[in-house]
């Protein structure tokens, strides 16, 4: 039995969570209102890994607790060069734009709210971001994920060249 709670405190100190949203909502019911939670979170590993849960309860722990579960199943690699993404990208999601952009060591993470939230989680330290447009944090968080989907690692681009890393960089 004790094995299982050390596993469970260890997968929890491996993730770094971080609640993004919390919404409430109320149903008017015979007897008055009725409440619901939702809960936006980040999961990262600071490691290249992170992924983002959405789940509704009628209870804040409840719903917290189903996004990060959710978050922890949608995990997607990032490649981390130097503490900052490789290259400049565009995430697109609705209304919402997010840029992207590599910054030089010692810079920080130059962005605000979600985009913030996630880049931290994933291991980012040096980082640029603009969120142009819509600013709901779903939208935001789904446009940050788009734009980190479409990063591209050098190695992986040399491998599908069939070509050496040096080849590539040559």
């Amino acid at each position: 039995m004790e094995r299982t709670k050390r596993e469970d405190s260890q997968a929890r100190d491996e993730f770094t969570e971080k609640l993004i949203q919390l919404n409430r909502t109320a149903k008017v019911v015979k007897g008055g209102r009725r409440f619901s939670f939702s809960a936006l979170v980040v999961v990262g590993d600071r490691n290249g890994r992170v992924g983002f849960g959405f789940g509704k309860a009628n209870d804040v722990t409840e719903a917290i607790r189903k996004s990060t579960e959710k978050a922890k199943r949608a995990l997607v690699s990032v490649p981390l060069k130097n503490a900052t993404v490789p290259h400049e990208v565009v995430g697109k999601y609705k209304a919402t734009t997010v840029y992207i952009k590599p910054a030089c060591p010692g810079s920080g993470i130059i962005a605000g709210g979600p985009v913030r939230a996630i880049l931290e989680c994933a291991g980012y330290t040096d980082i640029i971001s603009k969120s142009v447009g819509s600013r709901t944090s779903v939208n935001v968080v789904r446009a940050v994920f788009d734009g980190l989907g479409k990063l591209l690692d050098a190695a992986e681009i040399a491998k599908n060249r069939g070509k050496t890393l040096k080849d590539v960089w040559s």
